[in-house]
């Protein structure tokens, strides 16, 4: 693990580290400077010589790094990576509830969770870390990019372990609804099994012959015209888990991108919002040993959102 960092958050994000290496064994004789490391470490990834020039790179005291010093073994350097212009993602990431150690938040589709690949400052943390000036703010479990409804966050680290371990332990109700097509000819409630599993590279989850590791309750709740919104309950918590056993029944979610088939929706293309609502969850708190129920302020069929996620 590094040492604490020295520069501050940016974006609500800690600074990259590198380190150099304590030896290497195939490389006896070390790089003859900090610089001469850097460009071989870090080419590629950043601007090595602009980021020396700006002294964007620092050391643990918080001096930043000279091109010609000399190349130290185990040695941290910290950094700010630039960011990609992002694409505002529009709608209103709703605060359903705030305590001091738990945010739930009802968040728009398209918005990812988490900062990763081409969605940082467009992530719930990254936002609501600076609008709440909750710097520790994490999320205690997933909701896809394109999912709508609500996500359950620690406001600090100290609160994370115990909630996220009640994740993991599955013991929490969530209940999600879904728009889908509506077949006449299936019997509800029913509930699916099936073993799912992901690879990477791959887009969609797949089905195998293996013991079950899936399971959902799929009830019918309100008939519309040709279609049906659907309550769902996951006894589980795999990838795509309800997309994939919704498509099984053969009643895929109304605006799925890559259920049945995947779709060349461009990433700044809003305009169809996957009909999937994470809408209630309820929990026993691990510290207090109160009883929490919480419900998205949503509602099936989503609309297209207009505005900046606030």
């Amino acid at each position: 693990m590094p040492p604490p960092s020295p520069l501050p958050r940016r974006h609500g994000l800690e600074a990259a580290w590198v380190c150099t290496p304590e030896r290497d064994r195939e490389r006896p004789h070390p790089w003859p400077t900090m610089g001469a490391w850097l460009l071989e470490r870090l080419a590629g990834f950043v601007d090595v010589a602009g980021f020396l020039a700006d002294e964007r790179f620092v050391y643990q005291s918080g001096t930043p790094v000279v091109g010609d010093d000399p190349y130290g073994p185990y040695t941290f350097v910290w950094f700010h990576r630039d960011l990609a212009e992002e694409t505002v993602v529009p709608g209103i990431i709703h605060v359903v509830h705030q305590d001091a150690r738990l945010v739930v938040i009802d968040k728009p589709a398209f918005l990812s969770s988490i900062p990763r690949g081409r969605h940082v400052v467009q992530s719930v943390v990254v936002r609501l870390r600076a609008e709440l000036g909750l710097p520790e703010l994490s999320p205690l479990h997933r909701l896809d990019r394109v999912t709508s409804g609500l996500l359950v966050l620690a406001t600090e680290r100290r609160w994370r372990g115990e909630y996220q371990s009640m994740f993991q332990r599955g013991e929490i109700d969530k209940t999600y609804r879904a728009l889908a097509p509506l077949r006449p000819d299936l019997e509800f409630p029913v509930t699916v099994q099936n073993h799912l599993v992901t690879r990477r590279g791959q887009w969609q989850a797949e089905v195998t012959d293996e013991p079950a590791n899936a399971e959902s309750l799929i009830e019918l709740e309100t008939v519309l015209q040709g279609t049906a919104v659907y309550r769902l309950t996951p006894r589980t918590g795999r990838t795509h888990q309800l997309r994939m056993h919704m498509l099984g029944l053969g009643i895929p979610i109304v605006d799925d991108p890559l259920y049945p088939v995947v779709l060349p929706v461009a990433i700044d293309d809003f305009t169809r919002p996957l009909q999937l609502l994470a809408s209630a969850v309820a929990f026993t708190d691990p510290i207090d040993g109160g009883a929490r129920r919480f419900e998205s302020v949503r509602m099936l069929p989503l609309q297209a959102e207009v505005g900046a996620c606030g």
